[in-house]
């Protein structure tokens, strides 16, 4: 596997460094001086979540308010992105919020003579928006991604760590645009507020504590015995 090595965005002091210090040996990847944390301005202040797309074979509760038969129905996406509902067909819902779906299926009803249709969407299961969580966690598995997600969070999900789970060893792969990436995070670092917990998205893939997180990054962390700024990696 050949990898190339990309310079984190954010550089955290290693402790007693006394100046500028390859990884590994690479001189693309360095620990710099910086001790202090910038102040958030109005936008990291404020809570940001991420919205739900719905996705093929995620299943939907969709009630309309003072209709008995179409209260708290249970529908569910097919391959295609579209649901089938009851007086208003066939709808294209792949991508779209649930709030948007509501008011889609509002239209329709409108139009077969349903005065002022009151439609809420809510979300009963997913299989679309999901992250992957392995290696030393006590439940490994699928987990859905709803709302704003970190990896803390997304091991939190899967129960917390395994007994045998290395902390240092933290590994998230991704396809950005068509690329496959790898990032290494150390948990530990990001307690002690080292650096921020990463945000996690739909599709990523989690392994904890595995010793491909050794294989992948050996030419980068040999000879660093603490991990203190994320490492990451473009796979070819």
């Amino acid at each position: 596997m050949n990898l190339k090595i990309i310079a984190p965005a954010l550089l955290i002091a290693v402790a007693g460094c006394s100046g500028p210090k390859a990884l590994g040996g690479s001189p693309d990847v360095q620990v710099v001086s910086g001790n202090v944390l910038p102040a958030p301005g109005q936008a990291d202040v404020a809570q940001v979540t991420r919205q739900y797309l719905v996705g093929p074979y995620d299943k939907l509760r969709i009630d309309v308010f003072g209709i008995p038969d179409l209260r708290e129905r249970i529908v569910q996406v097919d391959a295609s992105g579209r649901l089938a509902f009851p007086l208003a067909g066939t709808i294209e819902v792949a991508g779209k919020s649930p709030n948007e779906v509501a008011e889609l299926v509002a239209a329709k009803l409108r139009n077969q003579y349903i005065r002022d249709p009151q439609v809420t969407v809510n979300l009963e299961q997913t299989v679309s928006q999901v992250v992957t969580v392995d290696g030393e966690v006590r439940e490994p598995g699928l987990y859905p991604v709803i709302g704003k997600m970190t990896l803390m969070r997304a091991i939190a999900t899967a129960k917390g760590l395994g007994e045998f789970a290395r902390q240092s060893h933290v590994v998230v792969f991704r396809t950005v645009n068509g690329q496959k990436m790898a990032a290494l995070y150390d948990l530990r670092a990001i307690r002690q507020g080292a650096y921020q917990d990463p945000e996690i998205y739909a599709n990523d893939i989690i392994v904890v504590g595995d010793s491909q997180a050794r294989r992948i990054f050996k030419d980068v962390i040999a000879g660093s015995s603490l991990i203190t700024t994320p490492l990451l990696v473009l796979l070819r």
